[in-house]
């Protein structure tokens, strides 16, 4: 089990930093690196890891992401404010911009190729 369970972390950590480059590409500098990132953040990405190792589409990783925020209280704000818990993204995928859209998309992607390349399976 702890094979799998880095295996899993380093699936998290690379979609995390694919993520992260991609928005500042797009101009967004408020993703810090994995080992800066609050725990709460990275436990947000393990569980969208494991949905993608179970074969969540983009649309049904950003929208288990979206009901894990509103479980925690976050809304819709137009700028990111984690103090606030208000993100951009709070809406349905259908209503994300394509940028955004390319974001989930990157993320799965990210871990797929990552589990491929660690002969990680889903469990």
């Amino acid at each position: 089990m702890k094979g799998r369970v880095l295996k899993v972390f380093a699936c998290a950590q690379a979609a995390h930093e694919v993520n992260r480059v991609y928005c500042f590409a797009l101009g967004d500098f408020s993703h810090a690196e994995w080992h800066a990132s609050p725990d709460w953040q990275k436990t947000g990405v393990v569980k969208g890891v494991e949905g993608a190792l179970r074969g969540n589409t983009p649309e049904q990783s950003h929208e288990s992401w979206l009901a894990e925020k509103q479980a925690a209280g976050w809304k819709y704000g137009a700028v990111k404010d984690p103090g606030k818990k208000e993100h951009p993204c709070m809406v349905a995928y259908s209503d994300l911009p394509p940028e955004q859209q390319k974001k989930d998309e990157l993320f799965v992607t990210t871990v797929r190729a990552m589990a491929r390349a660690l002969d990680l399976t889903a469990a």
